[in-house]
């Protein structure tokens, strides 16, 4: 791995508690490799493009990295519900790539957030989406794309490394929110992490007083990290509260190979 920049930025306004002042720690990279990428993961790092980052507040310590143990990991009775629910959408795991259908899916599910949720709106094109979740990745960058009868309505960015997903980001066409896409997309994704015997799956961070953060706790069970370390410091991670597993819950044939329009390739 080359790095070309590690900083902490100044306070600002946090945009998940925005009471209070947020710094982000950044590392830009190229380079980077699956096995210092599994190190980093496990330090609380998450990566956007060729931007790796993680909390550096100096007066809070809200955000709480997660990792879901999914050997364990069995969908709860709400949880096997939103599997039921999507049993019609057809999932298909792909190279990260762009066309004109993410573009426009990605800023139609920001414009919504803005104008329900507050966030700030910036337009996404194809050079900002090609930096963002396809540049950087490596070997280790997937993307899970949803279709309802053909249409494209969802996308989750994954990386898979030697013994842990890490789920990036996702996005989706605000009218499919009814059936709970997020919880779905996660579910999907640790379907596929168990699958493949993987140990972790990361799902960002927590913050206990962000009600739109809450989902990321009833993914059980999970470690939770117990602070930042440094780059000489070994990570500690604590269990989390969780029930104990179920088993064989997994509803059967619950995805779908797509068939889908044509894409353009980045």
């Amino acid at each position: 791995m080359q790095e070309l920049l590690h900083v902490v930025e100044e306070p600002r306004r946090c945009p998940y508690l925005p009471h209070k002042k947020a710094s982000l720690e950044y590392r830009l990279v190229l380079d980077l490799d699956a096995k210092t990428y599994v190190d980093l993961l496990a330090r609380g790092y998450r990566r956007f493009g060729h931007q790796l980052f993680r909390p550096a507040c100096s007066a809070c310590d809200e955000c709480v990295s997660l990792r879901v143990l999914t050997p364990l990991f069995q969908p709860s009775r709400s949880q096997r519900r939103v599997l039921r629910q999507n049993c019609h959408i057809q999932v298909e795991r792909r190279r990260p790539f762009v066309s004109d259908q993410h573009v426009r899916l990605l800023n139609r599910y920001h414009e919504f957030m803005a104008q329900h949720r507050g966030w700030p709106y910036e337009t996404t094109t194809k050079e900002s989406y090609i930096d963002s979740f396809v540049l950087g990745g490596g070997t280790f960058a997937w993307q899970w794309l949803y279709y309802d009868h053909g249409h494209l309505i969802g996308v989750a960015l994954m990386d898979e490394v030697e013994n842990a997903i890490s789920l990036v980001y996702h996005f989706h066409d605000p009218r499919w929110r009814p059936l709970s896409p997020g919880t779905f997309s996660v579910l999907t994704q640790l379907a596929y992490a168990k699958q493949q015997g993987l140990n972790y799956a990361y799902p960002g961070y927590w913050v206990a007083e962000n009600s739109s953060m809450s989902y990321k706790t009833k993914f059980q069970p999970h470690e939770r990290l117990a602070r930042y370390p440094g780059d000489a410091e070994q990570p500690v991670w604590t269990t989390g509260r969780h029930e104990a597993p179920a088993t064989n819950l997994w509803p059967h044939k619950q995805q779908a190979k797509a068939t889908h329009p044509q894409e353009t390739r980045a």
